[in-house]
């Protein structure tokens, strides 16, 4: 099963597809791991549409079975928040129009599958993807390696709850 994680944003959205199974081996593959970029002096409707370009390009390549994208819960700056939640639409609109399965996780419900503690650090959360990935060092940019984690909450969430019989996507 592949599984791409999207840490939305509209200056920095990262992303990273993850190979894993629901069979309770706890290995994970990093496939692809990076960052779509826009210019935050261009209009916001060009970024947008340079966003969603980008990420209809990256769903063709990587074809994954499910994706996952950071809910936004909780943000200090309004104009963030809605920044990050036009990116989020996006990235959710193209799964769904592909068929896709599509999961939305909080940050503090990713550091608690991640790390095992919901108020991790982001360095202990991004050390433990390198960890659960069999990588030798940390997944850059730092976006990558949200967008991993994101992959991982997945997987892990999907497991126990095929154990408990329930459904996987919401």
């Amino acid at each position: 099963m592949f599984v791409l994680g999207i840490d939305p944003g509209l200056t920095r959205c990262g992303f990273g597809l993850l190979e894993g199974n629901l069979d309770g081996v706890e290995t994970f593959r990093a496939v692809g791991a990076g960052v779509l970029e826009s210019d935050k002096g261009d209009r916001v409707e060009d970024r947008l549409g340079s966003l969603m370009v980008d990420l209809r390009a990256l769903l063709d390549e990587m074809t994954p079975d499910v994706v996952v994208v950071e809910r936004v819960f909780f943000q200090r700056n309004a104009r963030t928040a809605i920044s990050v939640a036009q990116a989020s639409g996006l990235a959710i609109g193209l799964a769904a129009e592909r068929g896709l399965g599509v999961r939305q996780f909080t940050a503090q419900e990713v550091k608690l599958a991640v790390t095992g503690y919901g108020a991790a650090s982001k360095s202990q959360v991004q050390s433990m993807v390198a960890t659960h990935c069999s990588l030798l060092e940390v997944p850059r940019p730092p976006d990558a390696a949200d967008a991993l984690a994101l992959a991982i909450t997945y997987l892990m969430t999907a497991r126990v709850e095929q154990r408990l019989g329930v459904s996987s996507h919401s």
